[in-house]
């Protein structure tokens, strides 16, 4: 049984998550800002019984907050064996000089904060218990490659990309080991907001959208067999890699079969 921390679990990728790890046995600690949300989510683990589902507001912005979290974790379990660095925010409907700065600033502390101080907080808790796994979420922008509106956005996944493999050679040798996680594009709370700000783009592009778009109960039950699999300092797990892509593009069907949009009315 692992002890399993996740930010930014409340909704999304962060929440199939943690369901998936409970559902196969490991305890799980559930992080947001919305506490009734939090609230909302430990409960419905915890009504499976089994493993242990335990809940607290974090800010990860805040290097404080993310102690406070560790201690809190450690503390209930004893120790923590994976830490995820999940929470993000995404605005993706500008184009670079027309990105509010709202915007800019929440995706810049959200996402490069959150995950270097996250980081930072498991590193150092790892160290003193002996050993440990933390990955870090990444998304798109990470690869280097340049999409409409995401030049923002990108670049924070960017530079999470050149920040995880700088942190695997720091940690090599001490126990504690990093990887990092491309989940794809994944149909959350967030993408359709966006995708409610842009209708006419998604229409355009509504047949590529369903070959690349995943719903997120799809894709967390397989990340998570490998983050529980994975025993290698530096591993990158992925979800929509270049042979899971090419082949759906080869299938002709493919989209008029997985019409995923049409759940959300799209």
């Amino acid at each position: 049984m692992k002890n399993v921390v996740i930010t930014g679990s409340t909704k999304g990728i962060g929440r199939a998550m943690a369901s998936a790890f409970h559902a196969r046995g490991h305890n799980v600690v559930l992080t947001g800002r919305d506490e009734p949300a939090l609230k909302a989510a430990v409960a419905e683990l915890e009504s499976r019984g089994g493993a242990r589902a335990l809940g607290r507001t974090v800010d990860v912005t805040d290097p404080a907050s993310l102690d406070a979290l560790w201690e809190h974790a450690a503390s209930e379990l004893g120790r923590v064996d994976i830490w995820v660095n999940n929470a993000g925010v995404a605005h993706t409907t500008h184009a670079i000089v027309d990105t509010p700065a709202e915007a800019v600033r929440a995706m810049v502390q959200t996402n490069m904060y959150g995950t270097i101080f996250g980081s930072q907080t498991a590193v150092r808790g790892m160290t003193t218990q002996g050993g440990g796994q933390l990955f870090n979420v990444l998304g798109g922008g990470s690869d280097g490659r340049i999409r409409p509106n995401m030049g923002v956005y990108g670049a924070t996944k960017r530079g999470l990309d050149m920040f995880t493999k700088a942190l695997v050679k720091e940690v090599e040798g001490s126990g504690v080991r990093v990887g990092q996680i491309r989940p794809g594009i994944l149909i959350t709370d967030g993408w359709l907001r966006e995708a409610a700000a842009a209708p006419d783009q998604v229409a355009k592009q509504r047949k590529v959208l369903n070959i690349l778009v995943d719903h997120v109960e799809d894709v967390a039950p397989e990340l998570v067999d490998k983050m529980l699999a994975s025993t290698k300092n530096g591993d990158a797990i992925a979800w929509l890699t270049t042979g899971r892509m090419t082949k759906r593009f080869m299938n002709p069907g493919y989209a008029k079969k997985n019409d995923k949009l049409a759940r959300y009315g799209l």
